[in-house]
């Protein structure tokens, strides 16, 4: 009930008064159904941007993170991404893949969308990165399709580490659904779950635009922070 108070009641009218969205291609989401939206990641506003302008109820992955913060601010976020319909993913150790695998199936069996972001992290740059495989091993093992997005502009209004937004206008694309049916019991097969994850980042890019790295975010973003110089402190003076 929150959720769509939330939705129609509080949060997206103001989004969608403040950062007057641009779309393209609703039509393309299923009235009904389960279905996999998968886009790219700019911003901490494409949380909420996206999720404003679908008019059926969509779930997200979320970090851990979001849900295990310190204090009265932790409990609050955590409260707030729980009524969100975010669900939460322990991105560490080697069965982090595997565990949000099963959380996305969990709610594509009841006839849901889900929400995911293949590349795994928001971009710190604002290309766009290799996607990680779990799209895939989800869409084929569930046979449902996949819905391409492009969140354009939410880079600049919020780049990573910006608290607070510019109040711009944004753009949120979506491209037709992508059928992976061909690929049906081919879950376990990693030249397929490959190529159908390079199939839905070539959708995004042809969507948002952007740069098209061949790596995962995470490791060139690791690579820039070890390369960068050491930060300098002044002396004290004594």
């Amino acid at each position: 009930m929150f959720y769509y108070v939330l939705k129609y009641v509080v949060l997206g009218p103001v989004l969608r008064l403040l950062f007057r969205p641009r779309i393209e291609g609703l039509e393309n989401i299923p009235e009904d159904g389960a279905a996999i939206v998968a886009g790219n990641h700019l911003s901490f506003s494409d949380h909420f941007l996206m999720p404003a302008i679908i008019k059926r109820r969509i779930t997200f992955l979320a970090k851990a993170e979001y849900f295990t913060g310190p204090g009265i601010k932790g409990r609050l976020t955590a409260a707030f991404f729980r009524s969100a319909g975010q669900i939460p993913v322990d991105r560490s150790g080697k069965d982090a893949g595997q565990a949000a695998i099963r959380e996305g199936l969990g709610v594509l069996n009841k006839g849901e969308l889900l929400g995911i972001y293949p590349e795994g992290t928001r971009s710190h740059d604002g290309r766009l990165y290799k996607g990680k495989v779990g799209v895939a091993v989800m869409a084929i093992t569930a046979q449902v399709p996949v819905i391409p997005c492009a969140m354009v502009g939410t880079f600049e209004i919020q780049p990573p580490g910006q608290v607070m937004p510019k109040i711009k206008q944004v753009e949120i694309r979506f491209g037709e659904p992508l059928d992976f049916s061909r690929y049906a019991g081919m879950e376990n097969q990693k030249a397929a779950i490959r190529a159908v994850t390079d199939e839905i980042m070539y959708a995004i890019l042809g969507l948002s635009g952007q740069e098209y790295v061949d790596e995962y975010a995470a490791k060139v973003k690791a690579a820039e922070q070890a390369a960068a110089p050491p930060r300098k402190f002044p002396k004290l003076r004594r």
